[in-house]
């Protein structure tokens, strides 16, 4: 693996993708900067291997590895899918907590590919990918507060962590964006690391990195302060999404030389 010098990871949706379109085409003159400069692009999403994979195609880093499912799993270099996965036990565990926290919560699984797609907007073949799931669970909570905290405690019982996306609440038996990235940057012999996000997902990513940066999402409630923000090691566009996020890395780039 070479060791370049700067590293970038990325949160999807609402970060380098429009929250509405999916599109990253606001972010085209700082991809192009990436790529002409050899820096790795690190996707790193709730999205399963199968969406990940001919996005990661298309935008010109198929020789980068991606986090897939919010760090559940990692999609290695030039694969189209990861091995394994626990989503039917997930499932499983899942139906087996009370009816009324049960019913509070509807996830991929209840939905299928239709209700999908009806949720997210993806076309039909999108929501097909999204479906086919590994690792973990997104979905919504209709319920009151109360009862999500009892719902949340009643996954931890089972082993079952939920994090907080732009979109979903997900839930999965564990693994984080953060952890993930640890193995990469070791891979890449530790260089310098950039993240981007703009959901509670991306926190521990954010302040891991030498440098994160929360990418403004209007559709969301503005993440708290950060640690390091006061030190200015974790920075906010004004911008958002694909926009703020192509402002950021050009400027990282400047001030890096790249």
């Amino acid at each position: 693996m070479p060791h370049p010098e700067l590293i970038v990871f990325t949160d999807l949706d609402g970060t380098l993708l429009d929250h509405d379109s999916y599109s990253p085409a606001a972010a085209a003159p700082a991809l192009a900067r990436l790529r002409a400069a050899g820096v790795p692009l690190v996707l790193a999403s709730s999205k399963t291997a199968a969406e990940i994979a001919p996005l990661r195609d298309a935008l010109g880093f198929a020789d980068v590895p991606a986090i897939v499912e919010n760090g559940a799993g990692l999609l290695e270099p030039g694969e189209s899918a990861t091995a394994g996965g626990r989503y039917e036990a997930l499932r499983a565990a899942l139906d087996t907590l009370p009816a009324d926290l049960r019913a509070g919560f509807a996830g991929f699984g209840d939905w299928g590919p239709d209700g999908i797609a009806e949720h997210t907007g993806l076309s039909p073949e999108e929501a097909a990918r999204a479906a086919r799931r590994q690792f973990s669970e997104p979905g919504l909570w209709t319920g009151g507060a109360a009862e999500k905290a009892r719902f949340l405690d009643a996954l931890a019982a089972r082993g079952i962590t939920a994090r907080e996306g732009g979109r979903f609440l997900t839930l999965s038996f564990g693994g984080t964006k953060a952890a993930r990235m640890e193995e990469i940057l070791a891979r890449y012999g530790h260089p310098f690391s950039v993240a981007l996000g703009d959901a509670p997902n991306d926190v521990e990513m954010l302040e891991r990195a030498d440098l994160g940066i929360v990418v403004a999402n209007p559709r969301r409630a503005p993440l708290p302060p950060l640690g390091g923000e006061e030190e200015g090691r974790i920075r906010r566009t004004t911008l958002a999404g694909p926009a703020g996020w192509n402002e950021a890395i050009l400027q990282v780039m400047v001030e890096r030389s790249r």
